[in-house]
Order: C-alpha cells, then sequence, then structure tokens
C-alpha cells in the first residue's frame, strides 16, 4: 500500500491517492425504449492502469468503450473509485448483488484474492444489496434491512469493523443500524441514518468524520449537530451533506474552499455552504465540490486548477459558482480534476484535467468549461467517477 500525500493538488502526478451516495450522485431514469442490449453496454474512458474500464490491456481511452459483460438494463447503480490512475468499478444489478472490477490490490473487489480483474466479477456473499459506495481502496453496500457491509484496505479503520485488518471479503460496520445511504471519501466512510443523523468512521486527520476532532475511528462516531441530511457525499479528505431544506452542510479539509464558507480553515465538524439554496444532489472530487440544484443548473466550489468548477477560469472558489452551459442535469459525478453531468437527453457533459481521456471528448485537452463525451449516446442513466482519480464510467 503506498503511502497516501493530503496536501493540495497541485499536479496530478503528485497525487498518491481519492460519491453520494455517490461521490458520486447517481439518478435512476427510464431507459428509452428504443435502445438495444448493445446499445446500453455500461462504458469506460480515461485513465486505465489497473483494468477499470474493462479492457485487455491497460492504456487509456480518450473516449468511452464498451465494459465486457454488462449492461445498463441490469444495473441499478454504478459507482467508481480509486487513486490516480488506479481505480475500480462497482455495479449494483437488480438482483440485490454487486460486481466488481478493476484494481483489487486491497481486496476491494471482495473476491477474496487481492488479483487485479479486466472483467466485472460477483462480490462474494453479498445479497440484498440496495446501495454501493467506493473509496480509494475500499469499498461499501448497504443491504435491504439497514445494514451496512465494507471490504477493501482498513489501515485508517475505514471498514468500520473495529480493526485496521484489510479484508478481500465483506464484513460488517460495527454498531449501524437504519441506514438509507452511504458514501466513501479516500480513506473515510459515511452513512445516513433514518433519522436524518449522520455516523462516520476510517481517517480523519483534517475533521472529515466531522466528531470534532482529528482522531481517526475503526468504529462509526455521530457527525456533530446534523439531524436533518438526506443526502452525502465524501471527496478526498472532506465531507459534504444535504440537508431536508435544500441547504448544504460541509466538514474537513478545506485548504481549497471546497467546504464552501468563504475561508480556507479546516473544519472539524459541519458549517454550511454560503450562497446555495434548492440543491438536490451532490458530489465531491479531491479537493472540489459540486450540488445539482432544483432547476437543474449546477454549482461548484474548491479547488479549480484544471478547470473542474467549470466556470471558465482556474482560479479557485471559497463559495458555489455556476458550471456555465449546463441545464437540465439529472445527474452529477466528480473526479480528483474532472466533473461529469448527466443531461435529462441522456447525453454527457464532462468539464477539468483530461490527461487520460477522462472527458470523453477523444482529446487529452483539459477544458475549463463542459464539452460533450463522444458515443456517450441518449440511452445512458448511470454516471460515476471515483473522488481521487482519473476516468469516468456510464451505463
Amino acid at each position: 500500500m503506498r503511502p497516501l500525500r493530503t496536501e493540495r493538488a497541485n499536479a496530478p502526478r503528485r497525487i498518491l491517492t481519492a460519491l453520494l451516495l455517490g461521490a458520486t450522485s447517481l439518478a435512476v431514469l427510464a431507459l428509452p425504449t428504443s435502445a438495444t442490449a448493445q446499445d446500453s453496454r455500461a462504458k469506460g474512458w480515461g485513465a486505465n492502469s489497473t483494468y477499470q474500464l474493462g479492457a485487455v490491456d491497460t492504456s487509456s481511452r480518450p473516449t468511452p468503450s464498451a465494459i465486457p459483460g454488462l449492461t445498463g438494463t441490469e444495473l441499478t447503480s454504478l459507482v467508481a473509485g480509486g487513486s490516480n490512475t488506479d481505480g475500480f468499478g462497482l455495479a449494483l444489478l437488480r438482483n440485490g448483488t454487486v460486481n466488481a472490477w478493476g484494481n483489487n490490490g486491497n481486496g476491494q473487489l471482495g473476491d477474496g484474492s487481492t488479483a487485479n480483474h479486466s472483467t466485472p466479477g460477483t462480490v462474494a456473499g453479498l445479497n440484498g444489496v440496495r446501495a454501493i459506495a467506493a473509496g480509494c481502496y475500499h469499498s461499501l453496500a448497504l443491504l435491504n434491512d439497514g445494514t451496512v457491509r465494507a471490504w477493501g484496505y482498513n489501515g485508517n479503520g475505514q471498514l468500520g469493523d473495529g480493526t485496521t485488518t484489510s479484508r478481500t471479503n465483506p464484513v460488517t460496520v460495527a454498531g449501524l443500524n437504519g441506514v438509507r445511504a452511504i458514501a466513501a471519501g479516500c480513506n473515510h466512510s459515511l452513512a445516513l441514518l433514518n433519522d436524518g443523523t449522520v455516523r462516520a468512521w476510517g481517517y480523519n486527520g483534517y475533521g472529515q468524520l466531522g466528531d470534532g476532532t482529528t482522531t481517526s475511528r475503526s468504529n462509526p462516531v455521530t457527525v456533530a449537530g446534523l439531524n436533518n441530511a438526506q443526502a452525502l457525499a465524501g471527496g478526498q479528505n472532506h465531507s459534504v451533506a444535504l440537508l431536508n431544506d435544500g441547504m448544504v452542510s460541509a466538514w474537513g479539509y478545506n485548504g481549497n474552499g471546497q467546504l464552501g464558507d468563504g475561508s480556507t480553515t479546516n473544519r472539524y465538524t459541519p458549517v454550511a455552504v454560503q450562497n446555495l439554496a434548492n440543491a438536490r444532489s451532490l458530489a465531491a472530487g479531491g479537493n472540489s465540490t459540486y450540488a445539482l440544484l432544483g432547476d437543474g443548473t449546477e454549482r461548484a466550489w474548491g479547488y479549480n486548477g484544471y478547470g473542474q468548477l467549470g466556470d471558465a477560469s482556474t482560479t479557485d472558489r471559497l463559495t458555489p459558482v455556476a458550471v456555465q452551459n449546463l441545464a437540465n442535469v439529472k445527474s452529477i459525478a466528480a473526479g480528483q480534476v474532472h466533473a461529469l453531468a448527466l443531461l435529462s437527453d441522456g447525453t454527457v457533459r464532462a468539464w477539468g484535467y483530461n490527461g487520460y481521456g477522462q472527458l470523453g471528448d477523444g482529446s487529452t485537452t483539459n477544458r475549463s468549461t463542459p464539452v460533450a463525451a463522444a458515443g456517450a449516446n441518449s440511452y445512458l442513466t448511470f454516471i460515476a467517477a471515483p473522488s481521487y482519480g482519473h476516468f469516468s464510467l456510464a451505463a
């Protein structure tokens, strides 16, 4: 396991490690009746050093390519995990089981091994799953009974089983019941309970567990002051919660303004994101944060060195700004330094860092405003990106 670097992301090659449900906030839309099984194949693009695009080689892909054996028609959720150019994907199937592929060096594919896989395989012993999430090197699953399973790297306690022992098969997160949503940061995990409170566990060096300390936890602790949350997202070292009134709270690392409170001061308990209302879903990238508003537009704040805030600049923003030229957005996702939006017509827009082709426009040119992902056509219902990685998924 490589050591984790936690400083500001000045250049992707210097960063060694990264939903809402994901880093990914995912929408489930009606699949167009004209789509065929061939059309609806899951796709991936960008970095591919650990087969996270489902390809037989490890070369990057600047446009979407099919992931063998996985179609959008059989999915209910899609998430991406990873660090820098390494990555893996998780797909929740309609039968309540989970498929996984890509990097498995810490057991994050959950098949009892640590061998990478270029095609999706079944996570062992999981049934009745209703939500999934992925961090840098660990995975989470929310079961229908309101409990949570976790597997993969556990050096910071991010599996929540009271140990720091990594697991190649799912284990139960201790003391959690009545969970309705989950999310993962790079090396920390989050759970939203039915009563609107939030639990967190794992790495806490910047206060991303929200319990007022910087002590890492191998068992879930309560995030202070939250009792009306309805969705969660985790970035590299920060956490975000959507509240019932459409407002947003954030906590953890804030060196680039990713907490949106107008400062660059780390926060060990939640603070309100300024100048933001009517949010309906969230995504968190490495050091950037995104909100989809009720009117179908998007706001972004935090680190912007590669244009990943989509405001036609590379200037960091301490409070939310509008992503330009975006309307009718249905779902959002964020990578380490790039972002994705799924539009109501089923097409995808992307912006930010593009050194591995993760924007999907056929180039490796960075973009500070959204561009269309080539071949990401009108049948798409899901998008995903790893909050600390350089690839994209869609189905």
